[in-house]
């Protein structure tokens, strides 16, 4: 975040970022936009229903090598059967040649002892926490005693299902040999992730056998699922599965527009989605308090690269409001009415604080930082933005334009070229996962003036992608 006088650098850790491949879906034969109702989910209506495996369907014939019959194992299993069915009716439409299920699945606990671990890919499954695909044998495996459990209780059941999908999606690579050798491995893995949201939308379209997902909180999980799975540290050379905008990224490609455009996922193309945003953390790894400092070198920011004719004030001390067209919106609100953005800082601090048991939790349900503190101080102002364009403040598109111009402002602090007299603003890679992860929990950062947003967090992320990539014209125009 803000480069301050006394040359403290707030680091905002900014990952990789990308748009949807399309913009339009077909529903029912008919091609729509997947942004002229904010209520609906890339064409599909926002569900609250159940998310799980359906009741009362009877297990698959399925069998996993030493498995042990257990709720974990027939989870997997029949997450596989809904997979496999999947590809038997869809792989003709987009690939040469016929579909054939994988050769194995496999099943080992993480808990086993050396002696009794077995091997899957010519290795042992000591102590391995994985879920993977064996190009050597087409083979799937997991970890039924540790990864898979720990999934469930933190993301539900879903994220089984989503975590199978991708390494189907590796199979599904193989047999079509749309990727090779030489091929760099983060093109395999976002392709995957691109397969796997291609599946995820036949489940949410109803067509799965063993699970359903509604769109709302069933989908918003199994995102964040993707979000914890990321790669935490860019400058790790095992970081090859992709950031957790990337990975989101991916999934929502394949989601909104199917397995032809998880096709045309390649070096370029993912290049392309980066642009000139950081990809490192350059020696700036840290978190950095916000605090009332932070916060004003912030606002000068924010007036230069969202410039309107009446200025928003500011107050420190409080985020509680008296408004008559506005709401408390803790940790930070915006009265229309005085065009007052109102902070209070300790919490706003909490929320943009990482917690020890989340350096602890390998798999975290949400992901803290200062950034995603920051994003909601921006998001307030962008409602100010939009006071000042005469634009309604209360509704969904209110809150899915302040996501969008939040992002804006996000891509804007990443530009190097910026000079310093529009604020002492410096990105590093790795906290806008932040603000997705905020995006897709909470989402304050999506809200409108008196704090109601949208249920889906697959909206709100995108609205914020937009942003960053397209600029303020393509939020005021999208979400108008």
């Amino acid at each position: 975040m803000p480069k301050l006088p006394v040359t403290a650098v707030v680091t905002v850790l900014l990952c990789a970022i990308a748009l949807l491949a399309g913009c339009t879906r077909s529903v029912d034969g008919r091609a729509v936009s997947v942004y002229d109702d904010p209520f609906k989910v890339a064409g599909l209506p926002t569900t609250q229903g159940p998310s799980g495996p359906r009741q009362g369907v009877a297990d698959t014939s399925l069998q996993a090598t030493n498995g042990d019959g257990g709720e974990i194992d027939k989870l997997a299993l029949n997450a596989v059967d809904d997979i496999q069915t999947y590809w038997g009716a869809e792989y003709k439409k987009f690939f040469d040649g016929d579909f054939a299920p994988v050769d194995k699945l496999m099943s080992w606990s993480a808990k086993s002892p050396r002696a009794q671990a077995p091997e899957f890919c010519k290795d042992t499954t000591y102590r391995l926490v994985n879920a993977a695909y064996c190009r050597l044998d087409n083979s799937i495996g997991w970890d039924r005693s540790v990864l898979l459990p720990t999934m469930v209780e933190t993301f539900d059941k879903m994220s089984v299902v989503m975590v199978l999908a991708h390494e189907y999606g590796h199979a599904i690579q193989t047999m079509s040999k749309i990727v090779g050798t030489k091929d760099p491995v983060i093109v395999k893995e976002q392709q995957a992730d691109c397969f796997a949201g291609a599946f995820i939308r036949h489940v949410a379209e109803g067509k799965a056998k063993h699970f359903t997902i509604n769109t709302s909180d069933g989908l918003n999980k199994v995102l964040a699922a993707t979000v914890a799975i990321r790669d935490s540290n860019p400058d790790d050379p095992e970081s090859v599965h992709g950031s957790a905008f990337e990975r989101v990224t991916a999934v929502q490609i394949g989601f909104t527009d199917g397995p032809a455009s998880c096709k045309r996922i390649d070096a370029d193309e993912i290049t392309s989605r980066r642009g000139n945003l950081p990809q490192t953390f350059g020696g700036q790894s840290g978190e950095y308090p916000v605090n009332k400092e932070t916060l004003v070198e912030l606002s000068k920011a924010l007036a230069s690269i969202l410039p309107i004719d009446k200025a928003p004030t500011y107050d420190y001390s409080t985020a509680k409001i008296e408004c008559k067209d506005g709401t408390t919106t803790n940790p930070v609100s915006y009265c229309p009415a005085k065009n007052l953005i109102a902070t209070d800082i300790p919490e706003l601090a909490k929320r943009g604080t990482r917690s020890d048991d989340e350096e602890e939790n390998p798999l975290p349900l949400k992901v803290n930082g200062d950034y995603n503190g920051y994003v909601v101080f921006i998001a307030r102002y962008a409602l100010a933005v939009q006071k000042a364009h005469g634009q309604s403040l209360t509704g969904a598109k209110t809150g899915l334009r302040a996501a969008c111009l939040a992002g804006v402002v996000t891509g804007q602090l990443a530009d190097p070229s910026r000079s310093r007299e529009q604020g002492d603003i410096a990105l590093a890679a790795g906290d806008l996962d932040e603000a997705v992860s905020g995006l897709l929990t909470d989402g304050l950062a999506a809200s409108d003036s008196r704090g109601q947003t949208v249920p889906s967090g697959f909206s709100r992320v995108d609205a914020f992608r937009a942003g960053v990539l397209y600029g303020e014209n393509t939020c005021m125009s999208r979400y108008s």
